[in-house]
């Protein structure tokens, strides 16, 4: 019995709950079918294997599931195995073992090899298992004929290409648009396919219904690397126009292409229709794209049955041999010109770890490291040699551990968090609304306001505001309390101080309110927080206090109220700069004044060895710099030119 929306029964259910024991109940007790699906024909085991239950699935199989029942789709339980998780790799492991139909077709002819390659990027070895099991790699689309190959070249994975081409895949067939697997991959960019492509022998000048060849859908696209290779590896279609008269060139400039891609697109056009050259052969570079697809294989073979002692050299009969077996692009033609080029003691041997780099026999731009990404040259000095580049040192800040947050013990945010404070109606914006100057703006009202004024007591003659009683209580709200110095909210403030959350809770760079209040100059909120008995000494992570940050922003009414409040004026930070240093840097003559007025020691220096005089020269306004020279006049700055920066010998030039 299945529910009546989706059909699910109580099997599917267990299932979906991964509940093995209430699988078997229902299948070995209770007599459920293990292959009734639901409305849309999925079938228990399906529901198992598209979850990567596999245990489930085993239940399943062994209560007799059929592996061979299809959906309402005509979807095998195949098509359901092939995300790229170990699970799912599991399930289709045990529907292959329990005589699972490899290529049964949907209703649109899929299979479910097809489906696998239309996500060969994500998941290529559910591709080769299929393979292995006797897919079919010749197998095409109902109605748009577009074929697995041609899928697994738009997906872009080029080891399922090989497969599929190993099994039999044409590299030129075409779907109903006329489109080939050289298409499909030029349009999405992926390189290594057409290399694949092309080691067995693909067209790549066959055009679409369009008459786009592979290299116009490069172009239109933008990928360089691409059209380099369909360039050197076609004839004749780089100097076709479309069937909208498009070039390649003027396809280049609708796209707005980079500049390397325009640079390959016109040396495609140079190319096409001449003569090829000794080391471009089409035989030459079909072969050499063949050894780079199946090189390794090649080698393996050659050293396990005819070279055990690695020496690199095999009889030429027995090379010729091998590459006959491996249906390589080897002709008679390949023997005579290549032959004696890698025969190096002449005595009929061949040099095959020598043949596999393909440099003797094929030009350096066709290789395959010409179309690797160029490293950037160091750029040389004025002197001739590299300049070395400045070392960079990693400059380390001290943040608040996550596990060191505290929290409130009601399951509350973090303590820097605090309930924000939202008047349920809305007096604080429009408290006097209601007042007489107000309805004075509201004709209308005003009139029925005072023909009613005479028929009320005195006491209720002017409107209230009873939005309190009809007005929805809003959902409660957090707010950072750093946030509520940064904007003035004064009212989150209290509200926090009420509730018990303290002035000195800090962020995790370790600033307080007070802090945020000073940098922004908050003026109200400072005072506010400083009546509550904020720490006015309090430190961040770089050892700042509120007067560092107040002279840092150059805020003169905030630094001398935190000096009225005691603020020390010799608190020195991380960078050894103190408040009066920070108010140099800001130029602002009345705060400098202000912090010497209270104290501030002028024989002060930073850890660059800076005092007042020159962190004066460097940031200070003139008036600044005048205004110390003639307070301190017997302190002199020190030329950072010729400040001693350590000891030793001196070096010699």
């Amino acid at each position: 019995y299945g529910e009546p929306y989706e059909g699910e029964t109580a099997l599917i259910i267990a299932v979906k709950e991964n509940d093995i024991d209430m699988i078997k109940f229902l299948t070995k007790s209770m007599g459920a079918l293990p292959d009734f699906g639901d409305l849309a024909g999925v079938t228990p085991a399906m529901r198992a294997a598209e979850r990567g239950l596999d245990g489930a699935l085993a239940a399943l199989i062994e209560a007799g599931a059929n592996m061979r029942a299809s959906d309402n789709e005509g979807k095998s339980i195949l098509f359901y195995c092939l995300e790229p998780s170990e699970e799912h790799a599991k399930c289709l492991a045990l529907a292959l073992e329990n005589d699972a139909d490899v290529n049964w077709p949907a209703k649109d002819g899929r299979t479910a090899f097809f489906a696998a390659c239309e996500v060969a990027a994500d998941n290529p070895e559910a591709c080769k298992r299929l393979l292995e099991a006797g897919a079919m790699a010749e197998v095409a689309q109902v109605g748009t004929r577009r074929t697995a190959l041609m899928a697994a070249c738009a997906s872009g994975s080029d080891e399922v290409v090989l497969a599929a081409l190993l099994r039999g895949a044409d590299p030129n067939s075409a779907d109903r648009q006329g489109g080939t697997p050289a298409h499909h991959a030029a349009r999405a960019g992926h390189l290594g396919c057409l290399f694949r492509l092309s080691a067995f022998g693909a067209d790549f000048d066959r055009l679409d219904a369009k008459q786009n060849g592979a290299i116009h859908l490069a172009t239109a696209a933008g990928h360089a690397g691409c059209v380099k290779f369909l360039g050197q590896r076609g004839t004749s279609a780089a100097k076709v126009k479309n069937a909208d008269g498009k070039t390649l060139r003027l396809l280049a400039k609708e796209a707005k292409v980079s500049k390397a891609c325009t640079k390959e697109v016109r040396r495609a056009e140079r190319m096409s229709g001449k003569p090829r050259a000794k080391n471009n052969e089409l035989w030459a570079l079909t072969l050499y794209d063949w050894t780079l697809a199946r090189g390794e294989e090649l080698k393996t073979r050659l050293l396990t049955e005819f070279d055990p002692e690695s020496t690199g050299q095999v009889a030429r009969e027995d090379f010729v041999q091998v590459l006959g077996i491996m249906g390589a692009p080897w002709t008679p033609d390949c023997d005579k010109k290549l032959g004696p080029l890698y025969d190096k003691t002449k005595n009929s041997s061949f040099d095959y770890k020598d043949f596999l780099l393909g440099k003797k026999y094929i030009g350096k731009l066709y290789l395959a490291a010409a179309f690797e990404p160029k490293k950037k040259r160091a750029k040389k000095g004025k002197g001739g040699g590299r300049r070395k580049k400045k070392a960079k040192y990693p400059f380390e800040i001290c943040v608040l551990p996550d596990e060191q947050v505290m929290r409130p013990a009601y399951g509350a945010p973090p303590v820097m968090y605090v309930p924000r404070a939202v008047s349920l109606t809305d007096t604080q914006q429009h408290q006097q609304r209601f007042e007489e100057q107000q309805l004075q703006r509201m004709p209308e009202l005003y009139q029925l306001e005072k023909q009613a004024e005479l028929s009320r007591p005195q006491a209720s003659r002017k409107l209230q505001d009873d939005s309190v009683w009809y007005s929805t209580r809003l959902a409660k709200s957090f707010v950072n309390l750093n946030d509520c110095a940064k904007h003035g909210d004064v009212e989150s403030i209290r509200l926090a101080l009420r509730k018990g959350y303290g002035t000195e809770v800090a962020d995790k760079l370790s600033k307080t309110p007070l802090m945020v209040a000073a940098h922004y100059g908050n003026i109200d909120v400072a005072k506010f927080l400083l009546e509550a008995g904020a720490d006015v000494a309090a430190r961040d992570n770089f050892k700042w206090t509120p007067l560092h940050h107040a002279c840092h922003a150059g805020h003169l009414e905030m630094a001398e109220l935190l000096l009225k409040s005691g603020a020390p004026t010799e608190a020195v930070a991380l960078n050894g700069s103190t408040p009066l240093l920070r108010a140099i840097e800001t130029a602002n003559l009345q705060l400098v004044d202000l912090l010497l007025k209270y104290g501030a020691k002028a024989s002060v220096e930073n850890k660059m060895g800076q005092m007042i005089h020159e962190v004066a020269q460097n940031w200070g306004a003139p008036k600044v710099a005048d205004f110390i020279k003639t307070k301190f006049p017997k302190m002199t700055a020190i030329d950072p030119k010729k400040r001693k920066t350590g000891g030793g010998a001196k070096r010699k030039r």
